[in-house]
């Protein structure tokens, strides 16, 4: 930017507090003075709205950390949640997912790779139905069967959730229990207990603290990523974690 610009610039964010000190002739002089310079070099414009985009991203990067931090515990120790991956990983992915969700069935097979290959992340699935009564009713069977079977169990229901053709009814879930050797009434019983919904609004109000709106959502130490990205981009984010 040249030193003309600069000046202009400066100017005109100085303007409101040089204003008194200004008659009315000088105040429109400078006016007409930063306007004529804009008009004729609108790439300052631009050059000035990348620099102030920078610096909100940073600003919002710096409070999704901070963010994280202050939810650490809910985010990822949370005895009510699934953990696979490696248990003793030395750091820890957390996905809000629906699996009713588009993006979060196209991310499904990067997060499996993601996980399988690193060999060293530890990896908790919140769950966060957001896309109405399917996305709810998938949710509360899935943690039912957690509650009701553990962990192995429900890494299968979510397997099958997550790839399920069709829309899920009490039927087809039923169907699923049974293919994997599960009593499906019990499972279906549950569904609606405080005990479940208990799990599932925890996760809509730590998610309305994190700011997290949408799915999926991946949480690490380094921050959010909201939003599908392709596995070398998750890749990246787990790096970014491990060189905290």
């Amino acid at each position: 930017m040249t030193r003309l610009a600069l000046g202009l610039i400066l100017g005109l964010a100085a303007l409101p507090a040089l204003a008194e000190d200004m008659t009315e002739a000088e105040r429109e002089a400078l006016r007409a003075e930063i306007r004529a310079y804009l008009l004729e070099n609108p790439e300052v414009l631009v050059e000035a709205m990348s620099v102030l985009q920078e610096r909100e991203d940073i600003a919002a990067l710096e409070r999704d950390k901070m963010l994280v931090v202050s939810q650490s515990d809910a985010l990822f120790v949370n005895e009510n949640d699934w953990v696979g991956g490696n248990p003793d990983g030395d750091i820890t992915v957390v996905e809000f997912m629906d699996y009713r969700c588009g993006y979060c069935r196209k991310a499904y097979d990067e997060v499996e790779a993601l996980v399988n290959t690193d060999g060293n992340i530890r990896f908790v699935v919140k769950e966060f139905p957001i896309l109405g009564d399917a996305s709810l009713l998938s949710s509360q069977f899935a943690i039912s069967v957690l509650q009701l079977h553990g962990g192995e169990a429900y890494k299968s229901v979510h397997d099958g959730l997550i790839t399920l053709r069709g829309e899920p009814t009490p039927e087809t879930l039923s169907r699923l229990a049974t293919d994997l050797g599960l009593d499906p009434k019990p499972i279906i019983d549950r569904m609606a207990s405080p005990e479940v919904m208990a799990v599932i609004q925890a996760n809509h109000d730590l998610a309305e603290t994190m700011d997290v709106t949408g799915t999926p959502a991946f949480i690490t130490l380094a921050g959010i990523m909201r939003g599908y990205a392709p596995l070398e981009t998750m890749q990246e984010f787990v790096a970014e974690a491990r060189a905290k």
